[in-house]
């Protein structure tokens, strides 16, 4: 396991979150990416996925964020790698380091997970009532019997990773401290964001 406050180079990447335990499927194409994989891969094959403040090179980062493995790796003729990252912890950015790496690395504290989590029998029903509004008012087609066997943690955590809101909300939902507040927030925000204002064809913008 990695120690508590830890060097790591960072992906910033708008609306990609990553979850300890789950996993993300990524494509690499940018040079100076592709070099933070292939050291990656030399070294540790740990990356910290975490979203940049604006759409720029240099933007100021938000300050939570998530470290993965490379759990599989695909290298292309070109130079370009899909990877499999698999969440392992979330960290917190305590500074950003000045280096020679075309790449951005910060010093970051990783974050204790609440152990055994789960949530209380009437939270969980309120999180699938909910769920079934927000998909049945945007269309998506979701496989029910398949939610109803995930664990707490697996079921809140993954839509929280790939909940279509935007990159505040995702934000928050990566910050929230445990299951619970997790499931609360996600709650609020398919309520706010699953609004029809006005008739059937006019829906809230959700990116």
């Amino acid at each position: 396991m990695p120690e508590s406050r830890t060097r790591i180079s960072i992906f910033p990447l708008t609306g990609a979150m990553l979850y300890p335990g789950l996993h993300l499927p990524l494509h690499i194409f940018e040079p100076r990416y592709r070099a933070m994989i292939s050291d990656s891969l030399a070294r540790d094959r740990r990356i910290g996925m975490i979203q940049p403040q604006r759409d720029s090179a240099d933007a100021p980062l938000y300050t939570v964020g998530c470290l993965g493995r490379i759990d599989d790796v695909e290298a292309l003729e070109d130079g370009r790698f899909n990877i499999v990252l698999e969440g392992e912890s979330r960290f917190r950015v305590l500074r950003e380091l000045t280096v020679s790496t075309p790449f951005r690395q910060i010093e970051a504290e990783l974050l204790d997970e609440p152990a055994g989590e789960h949530l209380a029998a009437i939270e969980r029903a309120g999180f699938e009532r909910e769920a079934r509004r927000f998909a049945e008012a945007q269309g998506y087609r979701v496989d029910w019997e398949s939610v109803a066997r995930l664990d707490d943690v697996s079921l809140i955590n993954g839509v929280s990773q790939i909940a279509p809101f935007d990159a505040a909300a995702k934000q928050a939902l990566l910050e929230a401290p445990d299951v619970a507040a997790r499931c609360e927030l996600l709650v609020q925000l398919m309520q706010f964001f699953g609004r029809h204002d006005g008739g059937d064809e006019e829906r809230v913008t959700l990116q």
